[in-house]
This record gives structure tokens, sequence and C-alpha cells, in this order.
């Protein structure tokens, strides 16, 4: 176990019910994990909750033996060493490829700074691009900028808001292939969350189906084909894994 995630809660000001009810997962190192619900399930909440832009109400989050929240602590955004993709990509349109993604790394050496950009650069096949702007590249481009400048201060954890949705059906096909294989190679712990379920199928190890604010369902993509949503019953899998339906 990588990362503990235990009843996770919160509420939004003046809102009539909790938006996210007891939340609580186990995450394994390199794991990619999918958030998948409509809109309003409280699936981007968990996002901002981990990421730290929202504070719970309760419940305890932990990578590897390092506590980032409980009821004692509350570690800031920027002392958590988590990356986060947002929807719209959010690169600085006045910077290159190039010094977008030494954005994040300015702490460390020159020579290492340099290091570390041909890495990712190369982690996602864009050494060619390196001094263009956004507004230069395709969306698929900008989505590979974004990782990469997420991905350039080694974080512990990987973020990503509906990374497909400004991108156009077609392109989606490719991107969402690419992007598994980007995690993967680089090894990553990843949380991505999205209403598309075509997406969630291609890109994660598992998958956690949510509906008004709790767990519905977690499995494998390959063991949820099928799956009634709603069932209230546990179906014991082969090799001792489980799809749990809660």
């Amino acid at each position: 176990m990588y990362i503990s995630i235990e009843n996770l809660c919160f509420t939004y000001q003046n809102a009539k019910s909790e938006t996210l009810s007891n939340f609580s997962m186990t995450i394994d190192k390199g794991e990619v994990i999918s958030i998948l619900g409509r809109s309003g399930s409280g699936k981007s909440t968990i996002l901002r909750l981990l990421a730290g832009l929202e504070t719970p109400s309760q419940g305890v989050f932990q990578i590897q033996d390092r506590v980032i929240f409980d009821n004692k602590h509350f570690l800031q955004p920027e002392k958590r060493g988590i990356g986060m993709v947002f929807q719209d990509y959010a690169l600085f349109p006045h910077m290159t490829v190039k010094d977008n993604i030494l954005f994040g790394v300015s702490h460390l050496s020159k020579s290492a700074r340099f290091t570390r950009l041909q890495e990712v650069l190369s982690l996602v096949e864009m050494e060619e691009f390196a001094k263009r702007y956004p507004h230069q590249l395709s969306g698929g481009q900008q989505q590979r900028v974004a990782i990469a400048r997420a991905l350039a201060p080694n974080p512990s954890l990987l973020l990503l808001d509906e990374p497909f949705s400004n991108l156009d059906a077609e392109l989606q096909v490719k991107i969402r292939k690419d992007l598994r294989e980007i995690l993967k190679r680089a090894n990553i712990t990843s949380v991505f969350v999205t209403h598309d379920e075509n997406d969630a199928h291609a890109i994660a190890d598992r998958i956690v189906k949510l509906k008004d604010g709790k767990i519905d369902i977690i499995g494998r993509p390959c063991d949820l084909l099928g799956v009634p949503v709603h069932s209230r019953e546990k179906a014991v899998l082969t090799d001792k894994e489980e799809v749990i339906l809660m």
C-alpha cells in the first residue's frame, strides 16, 4: 500500500447534503486510478481535497508513512509533493514549452534542471517542441506539456482533472493510449477524474464509480464490464481479486 485514504468527507458551504461521504481506498505505487461519475457526483472534489485546495470535514490521507492530513494535521498544497494537470492545462502562454516545464524545478541547480527537462521532454516525446509557445501546439501536444510540467518535480502523486475534455472525439482515442503509456513509463501513481467510461476503461488499472458523493463500485476495468452498477452484493473473482459493490 502506497496511498491510504480513510473516511474522507466534505460539504460545500450552504449545501443541503454532503458532497463527499466516507470515501476510503488504498492505492499501490504506480497504479492508475480513475474516479468515474456524473457531474455533481463529487469526483472533482476528491482531487481538490487531495491537492489541498479544499479542507475536509474529516478523514485521513497518507502517502507512504507521511500524513498529509488528519484531524490534527493539514499539510499545505505546496508542501505535499503532488502534481496536478488541470482541465484547461493552465500553461503559461508567454512561456515556451521549455520554460513552462522548468518553472516547477527552479529549486534545482542549473545542470539538474537541464537534465530533468530533457528527461520529461523525452518521456512525453516533445523534444522537438521545446522552443514553441502553447498557442503553436495542438490540444494533444499542450496536454503532453502540462503532464511534463507536472512530472518535472517528481511528485509522489499525479492528479488529472478530466484530461480529455478539451480534445475532439477523434483525437481522444490516440491520446488515451499515449497517456497510459506515459504514466506507466514514469511509474507515477495517478488519480484522474472523468465522466466518460471509455476514458476510464482505456487508462485505469482500477475504476472507482461515484454516485451522490459515495463509492458505488470499485474494480478493474475488465471486471466491471457487464456488472450492474447499482447492485448491492460482493462478487468474488478468481485469484482472490474482488469487485466491491458498496
